[in-house]
């Protein structure tokens, strides 16, 4: 065994072990609801990460490791992807091995894999089209499109944002001479058809609910504010500087650049599925924040560039990388670093939730619930059983659970919003790590109106 595939092996080790260690966060926790209950679409996303939650709990049952399994798992196969890609994108350089270990020293490969969130499948199966169009490329074999076809149709079943992959590689086609030739031939085509196929199931559901993710994910974009463009520009720009860490990001938009001059069809593709969903970002910082996660994309075909750049350059951003990314998970295991709990990323997530949901349940309410989707999420998965836990209100519609017949019966409101209206207020809960404070949560005590979907459990 040579020495990047024992690395690989054991940072999959770990990356395992905390995956099975760190609490769930409470988007995981509402994923692992729409796995309880599979649909073709919910109204936040496909349900491809359903799909793999119900996988890897039927593996490891309803814990932590059962919900994050396919996370490193697929991490270290996309890894495999991206070096056999490398290699036969850019065959003089053969950055394969570079550009897999700057890609898995990037914070938003080494803390993403660890949690289950949509994008973690559509990353992998953005590496695994990308490895497909690198096949095309280097073969010259038309039948690959079929192959990327499907993976794009898994990749638009993960998230939206996989129409962008469709875009580039279709600009790419039609601007590459050597590839434009294949728009000849029916291959291309059948290969969109399959992708539209796989996709097929979300339409549906869609189309049988008013188009409500559509018009959901399509509606962020607000006015246009210079000034608030200028800050969200700045985080963007901010945030991916840590999520890549600061020198890989560096090499990234180094490699990029001079990936322009190279007319050669791997170079053409890294541009196009690196360059044209950046672009669409910019634009849509204009308007509205773009969240670091959105991003990813970016990185398989952005570290494949960087991994040109000279070995005595790679070492210290690798190094640097991982660094960041260890210190990170140090401070979500034991919090050594002296951040305050408040503005602790990690602890904002992941600190204090059994004990919290233990308080809120402690006078046995006919219910729980929440105005907020993440909170009702982690109160069903820590919450006792003997307790309910609620949705109300026109998010929970789109869910298939069972209606609990509550109207007239009194209940518990938890929530973090100050602007909730409270009538009657029990109290407060704060949810801790260890003594010190996270955040605080109103108590409300509420009359249910309407019958409720009542929250899967573990």
């Amino acid at each position: 065994m040579n020495w990047p595939i024992a690395a690989l092996l054991a940072l999959t080790a770990l990356r395992l072990a905390l995956a099975a260690t760190l609490p769930l966060t409470p988007d995981e926790a509402y994923y692992f609801a729409w796995a309880k209950h599979l649909q073709a679409g919910y109204l936040d996303h496909p349900p491809m990460v359903a799909l793999w939650i119900k996988a890897g709990t039927a593996l490891c049952g309803d814990t932590p490791l059962g919900i994050r399994l396919l996370g490193p798992l697929t991490a270290a196969l996309g890894s495999f992807a991206i070096y056999d890609a490398g290699n036969r994108l850019l065959p003089e350089q053969r950055p394969g091995v570079r550009a897999a270990a700057l890609m898995n020293a990037t914070l938003m490969l080494g803390a993403g894999c660890i949690l289950m969130t949509p994008d973690t499948p559509l990353l992998f199966f953005w590496t695994l089209g990308l490895w497909t169009l690198a096949r095309l490329t280097q073969s010259g074999n038309p039948r690959w499109w079929l192959a990327a076809g499907t993976i794009a149709g898994l990749m638009l079943f993960s998230k939206y944002t996989a129409a962008l992959f469709l875009a580039g590689a279709g600009l790419w086609a039609l601007f590459s001479p050597a590839i434009r030739a294949h728009l000849r031939t029916p291959w291309p085509w059948a290969g969109i058809a399959l992708a539209f196929l796989l996709f097929a199931p979300d339409i549906a559901w869609n189309a049988s609910h008013n188009w409500a993710s559509y018009l959901k994910q399509g509606g962020r974009e607000d006015g246009f504010d210079p000034a608030r463009a200028l800050q969200f520009f700045g985080e963007l720009v901010g945030g991916q500087a840590l999520l890549f860490t600061p020198l890989i990001a560096i090499l990234a938009v180094r490699g990029l650049w001079h990936l322009r001059r190279d007319p050669a069809p791997g170079a053409r593709l890294l541009l196009w599925l690196t360059l044209l969903p950046a672009a669409i970002f910019l634009e849509f910082v204009l308007k509205g924040r773009v969240q670091g996660n959105w991003v990813a994309i970016l990185y398989p075909t952005a570290c494949l560039a960087a991994a040109g750049a000279p070995i005595r350059w790679l070492r210290p951003a690798v190094a640097l990388g991982f660094g960041v990314t260890a210190l990170v998970y140090v401070q979500a295991l034991a919090a050594p670093f002296s951040i305050p709990a408040a503005r602790d990323t990690s602890a904002l997530q992941m600190a204090g939730w059994k004990n919290f949901t233990t308080e809120a349940a402690a006078t046995h309410p006919a219910f729980l619930t929440s105005d907020d989707y993440a909170t009702a999420a982690i109160l069903a998965f820590y919450a006792p059983k003997s307790v309910p836990v609620l949705g109300f209100g026109t998010r929970w519609r789109y869910f298939a659970w069972p209606v609990a017949p509550v109207r007239g019966q009194a209940g518990l409101l938890i929530t973090r919003r100050t602007s909730t209206p409270c009538p009657d207020q029990l109290g407060t809960i704060i949810r801790r790590r260890g003594d010190e404070p996270v955040m605080t949560y109103k108590v409300c005590r509420i009359t249910a109106k309407t019958a409720g979907k009542e929250f899967p459990r573990p």
